[in-house]
Parts: structure tokens; sequence; C-alpha cells
């Protein structure tokens, strides 16, 4: 369950992300040092290879601070992406959350879901491997609000 008290870190990347093994623990680590043992609230997309690694990362943490909640922020709520996509959600995660994004097309529905999870978010945490695409423009949206990130991808310079 969403507290509302606590420390929101969101995550985004490109949906192919290569090398996610290799920046598994290199992301948990960085979870361990900045968010510490303050209550924490992860915002997911939970789509694409980025998203799972950060799934994977953050149910990790979760295990040695079971405080942690992991939400799920859809970019969607319609009776038929509810029956076909939330389920599945609903399982994996502690909350969804809809940023009420009715009067969005739904086209740019991710995009406004993501600059929604920039602007509550405490830390970002990225995976942006080249200067295009929707993950690129959420890495500059971010970047633009001031916000503490971390490219994981910078880590192999």
């Amino acid at each position: 369950m969403q507290k509302d008290s606590a420390m929101i870190v969101t995550f985004f990347g490109h949906s192919h992300f290569s090398k996610a093994k290799e920046y598994k623990q290199k992301i948990i680590d960085l979870l361990l040092s900045e968010v510490c043992d303050t209550p924490v609230n992860f915002y997911l997309g939970g789509y694409g290879d980025f998203d799972t690694l950060a799934y994977e990362c953050c149910k990790k943490y979760k295990e040695q601070h079971p405080e942690a909640s992991l939400i799920f922020i859809t970019p969607y709520i319609t009776e038929e992406y509810d029956r076909n996509h939330l389920r599945y959600y609903r399982a994996k995660y502690d909350d969804i959350f809809y940023p009420e994004l009715e009067k969005i097309p739904p086209k740019f529905a991710i995009v406004y879901r993501n600059r929604w999870m920039i602007e509550k978010s405490d830390l970002v945490i990225c995976g942006i491997t080249h200067d295009f695409g929707g993950a690129y423009k959420t890495y500059l949206y971010a970047k633009k609000k001031k916000k503490k990130i971390f490219n994981i991808t910078d880590w192999d310079t």
C-alpha cells in the first residue's frame, strides 16, 4: 500500500534494454545507499526490459525492507485494459495508481504518466542508452525539473 509520507523513487528507461543482469546489483546497492531505511514508494511503469529490471531490483530490495511499496502507475483505465492487464499487475504490485489521464489521448498517455511520475519523485533511476524516444524525453523532463537522477548507463563510462 502506498504511504503518503514516503520517499518516492521513479524508474524509467528504454523498452529494449540489454545488459540488465550487469546492472541489477548496482541498482540494489544504489537503493540501499540512497533510500537507506527511509519509507519508500517505488513508482514503476511495468512495460519493457528496463521496467522488468527495475521491478526485479525493487522486489529484491523489498525482501530486506518489507515496508517498501511497489506501485504500478497505470497510464490507462478502461474496462478492457482492466480485464486484460490490471489483474496481472494486481498480483505483482502492492498497489496500482492511476494519475487521472482521461482527457489525454491514449497514444500520449504513457508520456503524460511518465511526466506525472517525475513530478512526484524524490529520486529518479533510469536506463537511457540513446538520445531519442520516449524514455530520453522523460529523462530531459526530469533534468528540467531538477530531479536527482541516476542514469545507470553512465556507470559504463
